[in-house]
């Protein structure tokens, strides 16, 4: 039986460069990057060059890049450490949308209690947030705004330069999840209005277990992790040295071929929405904006077939796929996102993620597609 691998939103395959690269780092031999002897001092020159690196291509310094375990802890480490500096100033109101990653959402919702005072703004049914919405959400009290780039289910796109600009207007911090969005669209944070933003190396063929914040000049973090005095005593613990290395290696070769790989993406994305309407006789909708979003992510609900069932078949069939977030896939928990975009029961009850990335061609959808219209046929029986 043939594997489709149609989940890169979740995580995405290794580039074999990338691991060639890592493996060289790691049979050096012991290397803390804080030790002074030769060892460490090899090792901080590891981390030194691959935060060059990262910070080069978004457009940062590198001193703004704060390595951390990967986009959970960068959202984390932005958010509470971000709102308790501003709680500081007296601003201790925090907004944020209804349709972000679990990440975000759980992070503030756990600061509310804590006492802090939070916002949840709705978007609209193609899962847009309204700058509007955000001005008039904001008060005097609000110290952060923390807004997603991309959205993980969907792949809508946030106009995050105009919030940004209206964040930065009434003196509040803004924070960006760009988890989704590193190495498939142009990012360079000395353009953007934004004061802090998070990323993480396995969404771009990088390993898993290391992420970075970008933290602007001048931002103050309260810690959230105690412990040594490792990245400006903003992130404490041992380095990841080659998953740093990982990292820089995979996004390096992430902005080289943006543009080859979302031709290739947006053809295969349009594709499997032409083979999907083929294989149902159209009884399908495609959730999120079909127009200002990523190219690789395709959100899609069979009406009449549920979302589990239709999951569990696929994986029998080869097709790996997803309910929506792979944090929370494994759960019978539906969507919030599409949730939050008010979808009817029926497409909330019925949709799946299909992700797209290196590996995937025209003829491996073809094949896929033929599978999926036999699944479909069985189960509408």
């Amino acid at each position: 039986m043939s594997n489709y691998y149609f989940d890169h939103a979740a995580t995405t395959p290794m580039r074999p460069e990338v691991a060639s690269a890592m493996v060289s780092i790691m049979m050096e031999g012991p290397g803390n990057a804080s030790s002074m002897h030769r060892y460490g001092r090899a090792a901080r020159q590891h981390m030194n060059r691959s935060r060059d690196t990262i910070a080069r291509l978004i457009g940062a310094k590198p001193a703004e890049l704060i390595f951390t375990s990967g986009g959970t802890e960068s959202d984390n480490l932005a958010i509470a450490g971000a709102a308790r500096a501003m709680r500081a100033q007296g601003k201790n109101h925090i907004i944020t949308s209804a349709a972000e990653h679990h990440a975000v959402l759980h992070a503030c919702r756990a600061l509310e209690q804590e006492g802090f005072q939070l916002t949840e703004l709705p978007v609209d049914e193609y899962g847009q947030l309204s700058v509007d919405v955000v001005c008039e959400a904001m008060t005097d009290q609000t110290g952060l705004v923390s807004i997603m780039y991309a959205n993980n289910e969907t792949g809508t796109l946030q106009p995050i330069a105009e919030i940004g600009h209206a964040v930065r207007a009434r003196g509040a911090l803004f924070h960006v999840d760009a988890v989704q969005a590193l190495g498939s669209i142009p990012i360079d944070v000395s353009q953007l209005p934004v004061d802090l933003m998070s990323f993480s190396a396995h969404k771009v063929n990088g390993p898993q277990g290391v992420g970075a914040l970008y933290a602007a000049t001048g931002v103050v973090l309260s810690a959230i992790s105690h412990g040594g005095s490792q990245e400006r005593k903003r992130r404490a613990g041992t380095e990841n040295v080659a998953g740093a290395v990982g990292f820089a290696a995979a996004l390096e070769i992430a902005v080289q071929t943006m543009q080859e790989r979302k031709l290739l993406l947006d053809k295969l994305r349009l594709q499997w929405i032409e083979r999907m309407q083929a294989a149902t006789e159209g009884q399908i909708t495609v959730n999120g904006h079909q127009a200002v979003r990523l190219s690789h992510i395709v959100n899609i609900s069979f009406l009449g077939i549920d979302t589990e069932t239709m999951l569990m078949n696929l994986d029998m069939a080869g097709i790996a796929a997803s309910g929506g977030s792979a944090c929370t896939s494994g759960s019978l928990e539906r969507s919030h996102v599409l949730a939050a975009m008010g979808l009817s029961q029926e497409r909330l009850m019925t949709a799946i993620r299909f992700s797209f990335g290196i590996g995937n061609t025209g003829e491996e959808l073809d094949e896929a597609g033929q599978i999926v219209e036999t699944i479909v046929r069985c189960l509408r029986k």
